[in-house]
């Protein structure tokens, strides 16, 4: 037994080929249609814009320009993927956020860096362990006051 697909109905295309019995010589999708119209007068809006006057010329390169930017967002558009899924990812790819390539901050200064006038030397070793000691009974009250949340805290014996 053979499975047919759906595949043949995707496939036909939604084609205007012109007014009966003056067909045209060329297949375009309706949205082809839309699209080339949009594009046509865009392009004419900004040939005025820049300063282009109306003429002949102008309107024929404008008439190729619009059959080139068709074609190619056409290329883009299928049954599978709408114009409106185009444009929705086209802006969104537009405004979606970027990585900031500009470090923030100034030039590094050395103005904050303390400097002694002396080196620093070694203690002699009983020196050592009474300042360890000192150091370790200064910094186990705090311990007991410091508390962070969430965490339980041991209990002492």
């Amino acid at each position: 037994m053979r499975v047919r697909t759906d595949d043949e109905v995707y496939r036909v295309d939604a084609v205007w080929l012109g007014p009966p019995k003056a067909t045209f010589p060329w297949r375009a999708r309706y949205v082809a249609w839309g699209v080339g119209i949009a594009v046509f007068l865009l392009i004419m809006t900004v040939e005025r814009q820049v300063g282009v006057g109306f003429g002949f010329f102008s309107t024929a390169w404008a008439f190729v320009g619009t059959i080139i930017l068709t074609r190619f967002i056409t290329s883009r558009i299928s049954h599978e993927r709408p114009l409106s899924a185009v444009l929705t990812m086209w802006v969104r790819e537009l405004t979606a956020p970027r990585e900031r390539t500009s470090g923030a901050g100034g030039a590094a200064s050395a103005a904050r860096i303390r400097v002694n006038q002396q080196r620093p030397r070694k203690r002699p070793r009983g020196v050592q362990r009474a300042a360890a000691s000192a150091r370790s009974q200064r910094r186990q009250p705090d311990r007991r006051k410091k508390e962070v949340r969430g965490v339980r805290t041991p209990a002492r014996p």
